[in-house]
């Protein structure tokens, strides 16, 4: 016999076959679609967990005391920025000048004049 039509003969043998024996890649989409959605609720209700945990948490968080309030707000001024505040108060700026250019406020423009010996 030719090779060819020997090819061709065990061709058609295993193309008949594969309609008998079944399509067993079925079972693992449904195995796989089970593990997923297993996977999905899992995920889902540690989720839920976490949201409970966190409202948890912040039942116990007040309003912060006014002294800390205050640390939060007096952070140290750059010292380009006090720089820039010397100069302007040399050029004979108004402190409520100098505090609309520099971004701070009064106060701190006080503070500042008054650390570095600039105004009594």
């Amino acid at each position: 016999m030719n090779i060819p039509i020997i090819l061709l003969i065990i061709g058609l043998i295993c193309s008949i076959a594969s309609f008998f024996i079944g399509n067993s890649s079925s079972k693992y989409t449904d195995d796989l679609e089970k593990v997923s959605i297993s996977l999905y609720q899992e995920t889902n209700s540690l989720s839920k967990r976490l949201k409970a945990v966190e409202e948890e948490l912040m039942i116990g968080v007040g309003p912060l005391p006014s002294s800390s309030l205050r640390i939060a707000k007096e952070k140290p001024v750059h010292e380009v920025i006090v720089n820039q505040i010397l100069s302007l108060h040399s050029q004979g700026y108004s402190i409520n000048d100098i505090a609309n250019r520099a971004a701070l406020s009064s106060n701190e423009v006080l503070a500042v004049l008054q650390s570095k010996g600039a105004i009594a």
